[in-house]
């Protein structure tokens, strides 16, 4: 582990998830995704995603790298690149770009 990686490696995966993930022994790509998204909805405010998957990636790239969860740090990181980073939820209904669904 390169030095000063640790303490960003705890910011990266707080709770563990990913490095929990990295451990399960023939663990599915399915449940990789699972486990990517609990760890995506439950990142801290103020870290940056982006980073965080980086930092992951390079922790863990260059002993895992046919881990399915390496593929989709791999995958989040390279599709973060292009997303805003502000939501539109609200900003997309107020324009009638989309509508609410009603029953």
């Amino acid at each position: 582990m390169r030095k000063g990686l640790n303490g960003e490696l705890a910011s990266a995966d707080p709770k563990g998830l990913i490095a929990e993930a990295y451990s399960i022994e023939g663990i599915s790509e399915a449940e990789c995704r699972t486990i990517f998204l609990e760890w995506a909805m439950t990142l801290r405010s103020g870290i940056d995603p982006i980073q965080a998957l980086k930092v992951l990636l390079e922790h863990y790239q260059p002993d895992c790298a046919n881990h399915h969860m390496t593929a989709l740090l791999a995958e989040g990181a390279a599709s973060g690149k292009n997303a805003r980073s502000t939501r539109r939820g609200r900003e997309r209904t107020r324009s009638g770009r989309t509508r609410p669904c009603r029953r």
